[in-house]
């Protein structure tokens, strides 16, 4: 009698348009436009996803934060609970292959809407961070750029017994928090001018993105040879022009998303798929 063979493992089925993908970015001259999605396997939620905190949270606005001192006060007090478990995220596999995917000489550049870092903590280089990043601030009186980190020493020296536990952390960093709990927060002025209010070093919504960084980015898409859009809805604007600027210029355009984007009559290849699955298998196709 013959011995039963082991059963292998069936191959894994690649969703549909990975094989045009691969072929796009193995052209190399890709240039990354990466939005939440791309995070959310880090344990950091998206605004518009199926968990997007857009269905249960109001952002902070540029409005609000510049007028209202009460808010900017909530913002802060909710920030400082959230800032631990923002600055703990560690990147994950879709990070990971997008820094593969650049020392292989694949990408022309790295533009990320996103302001946690990530990308920069896998290895990739010069990074573009088109809404700014929440490891900085900026005081909106002398204009001084500090680590985040140095704040929060401040903040936990003037808090000492301000320490509610999170509830869920948003993209923009701060935690959800009952009101009642907010007054007994402290919040610290600048250091370096003694008496400014402080701002995340990020674009708030309604807040314009530097038009410099814009312009910046848009002669990156000129030089490129494909644009590549990973984990962004391209639902605001920011993102969603260039896809449209692309269009224009007669770019190919691929986009792996989990669900429908606002750019997807005007992409040439679209995989619908978890990025943590397929950003790796798209760097080992490429031979990154």
């Amino acid at each position: 009698m013959t011995a039963a063979l082991p059963a292998l493992d069936p191959e894994p089925i690649a969703p549909a348009g990975l094989d045009e993908l691969t072929d796009l970015v193995a052209d190399g001259d890709v240039l990354v436009l990466s939005g939440a999605g791309l995070s959310t396997d880090s344990g950091i939620p998206d605004y518009r996803g199926a968990t997007g905190s857009l269905r249960r949270h109001t952002p902070m606005t540029w409005q609000t934060f510049r007028r209202d001192p009460r808010g900017r006060h909530r913002y802060w007090a909710r920030s400082y609970v959230g800032w631990p478990q923002m600055a703990a995220a560690r990147p994950n596999a879709g990070h990971s292959a997008v820094a593969r995917l650049q020392r292989a000489g694949l990408l022309g550049g790295v533009v990320t809407q996103n302001v946690d870092g990530l990308h920069q903590a896998a290895g990739a280089r010069d990074v573009v961070e088109l809404h700014g990043g929440l490891d900085r601030t900026v005081c909106l009186a002398c204009g001084d750029v500090a680590p985040r980190a140095e704040l929060h020493r401040r903040l936990r020296a003037a808090n000492p017994h301000f320490g509610p536990r999170a509830g869920e952390v948003n993209p923009d960093g701060d935690a959800e928090l009952p009101d009642d709990v907010l007054d007994g927060f402290v919040m610290v002025d600048c250091g370096a001018c003694d008496g400014g209010p402080l701002k995340p070093d990020v674009v708030f919504f309604g807040e314009t993105v530097p038009r410099d960084r814009v312009g910046g980015c848009f002669r990156m898409l000129e030089d490129a040879g494909s644009l590549l859009v990973l984990g962004s809805s391209l639902t605001v604007m920011s993102g969603y022009r260039f896809v449209l600027r692309a269009a224009e210029l007669g770019i190919p355009v691929g986009v792996v998303n989990l669900g429908p984007t606002r750019g997807d009559a005007k992409v040439d290849v679209r995989v619908d798929a978890p990025l943590g699955a397929v950003l790796p298998e798209l760097a080992r196709r490429c031979g990154a």
